[in-house]
């Protein structure tokens, strides 16, 4: 039985979907206008994970998530360095897909785009207007009357008295309410615009998920989620919208990653205190960084350190190393085998990574023990999650990009180099020279290169 946190309940309820056997799921994804932090992988990372899950355990999964291609912040930066609109967002975009390529974030079933979607959004926001949830301001801009909609703040917790207007500009004063937030902007001078109703324009922030969800996963679905961020305003608008429209339930389950930190505070461009995905994967291997962010529970947030980082390096070396010599392939996962009985159980718990990672570790260390009959159940558990699926060999000889000697450390060491390092050590082992043979592993060994002996191979990692 899964059981999953629902934020709108604020417990932990079974999963029972709307279909039998079916989960639609849309995810809130990114707004392209620059390169993704480490705090949008985490995101994206987590929910690849639920629906990684859901699949697992048999459901026939539909899986969204959007692309805002349309945003103040999108149009601000192409004003900056003058560039078009629509080729800032595109090249973003594939940027975007590139990095969670890397990360192995598997594509959506869908990946809308906003600005695919203006003629739903239009058609919602006539609605609202038609149902007296929505009005045009002397600005031109039509605005949603929260205050009409009964119910707005369930998801958030918080009475409309203690709630603060969370549109992303400044408050407009022809607003009726300073809950109010905008559906269709009035069109400045020179800026990307359709046609409607209201004059030229385009669509605010929160509409475009709602009109997006509800074409592709119909008007009541299973799951919403995205970052805790997005609680309030975007979600609880999202919910007043379309159930302003349809007159029904939204969603019956909300789901909230956790924020990823640094230096305690949330990591984001406006603070300025972000690392690039890019910049990361200039250090450490893609793999090593997807572990490190579904180690944490995806509810729980942590805090970003090189420490982390090495330490999640340090246990995924543990996992390849039980590995080695292990079919590269996965096989089926025997769900009666008790360590995939716990690892089931743990997912079941509101997808509940840590303790699940914790087996993968018994596994490895059973493997360890002489039990090598384990390792294609290792590999296959991995496979869940997105991991474990590389040559271990590879994976344990992988070096980031070097730029060369600096303060007199050395530069990281190329296979090549390596590899004849260990012939010239067989070569001074099988005449004798036992202390050659000892300062070539010495030498090896301070470059961060740990050499294995076996009965006939002398093989190698990096520490």
């Amino acid at each position: 039985m899964l059981r999953i946190y629902n934020t709108l309940a604020r417990e932990i309820q079974e999963f029972i979907p709307i279909r039998p056997g079916e989960a639609r799921l849309y995810v809130c994804g990114m707004t392209v206008y620059d390169y993704c932090h480490l705090g949008h992988a985490r995101m994206l990372v987590a929910f690849d994970m639920v629906q990684r899950w859901l699949r697992a355990r048999g459901y026939r999964v539909t899986y969204v998530r959007n692309v805002t291609d349309i945003d103040d912040k999108i149009l601000r930066r192409a004003l900056e360095q003058g560039e078009n609109v629509g080729a800032l967002t595109a090249r973003f975009t594939q940027l975007m897909n590139e990095d969670m390529e890397a990360l192995g974030v598997q594509k959506p079933d869908h990946e809308p785009r906003a600005t695919q979607y203006v003629p739903q959004m239009l058609e919602m926001i006539g609605k609202l207007q038609q149902n007296g949830l929505a009005y045009q301001a002397a600005s031109g801009d039509v605005n949603y009357a929260v205050r009409k909609f009964p119910g707005y703040g369930r998801l958030s917790g918080k009475s409309l008295d203690d709630l603060r207007a969370g549109e992303r500009v400044d408050v407009d004063a022809t607003k009726h309410d300073p809950l109010d937030f905008v559906l269709w902007k009035r069109a400045k001078p020179g800026e990307l615009k359709w046609s409607s109703p209201w004059g030229e324009g385009r669509p605010g922030w929160h509409i475009e998920c709602s009109a997006m969800s509800c074409a592709l996963l119909g008007e009541h679905f299973d799951i919403h989620g995205g970052g805790e961020d997005l609680q309030f305003p975007h979600h609880e608008n999202e919910i007043a919208q379309s159930e302003g429209v349809t007159g029904r339930k939204f969603v019956n389950y909300w789901l909230h990653n956790g924020f990823l930190r640094l230096d305690d505070q949330k990591m984001s461009k406006s603070l300025g205190n972000f690392f690039t995905i890019r910049d990361i994967l200039a250090t450490y291997d893609a793999e090593v960084v997807r572990f490190m962010l579904l180690r944490p529970h995806y509810r729980s947030p942590f805090n970003y350190t090189p420490a982390l980082m090495d330490d999640a390096k340090a246990g995924l070396t543990r996992l390849y190393t039980a590995l080695k010599g292990a079919t590269a392939s996965s096989g089926a996962i025997d769900w009666d085998e008790p360590y995939a009985q716990r690892f089931r159980d743990a997912m079941d718990d509101d997808f509940g990574t840590p303790q699940a990672v914790a087996v993968l570790f018994e596994l490895a260390r059973e493997i360890g023990r002489g039990r090598a009959a384990l390792a294609p159940q290792l590999r296959a558990l991995g496979g869940v999650l997105g991991l474990l699926q590389r040559d271990a060999e590879a994976f344990l000889k992988w070096q980031p990009p070097q730029p060369g000697n600096v303060d007199g450390v050395h530069q990281a060491m190329d296979a090549e180099s390596i590899e004849k390092l260990i012939r010239q050590r067989d070569e001074a082992r099988s005449r004798r020279d036992y202390a050659e043979a000892d300062r070539i592993r010495a030498d090896l060994e301070a470059r961060g290169i740990l050499l294995e002996d076996s009965a006939n191979v002398t093989t190698w990692r990096r520490t």
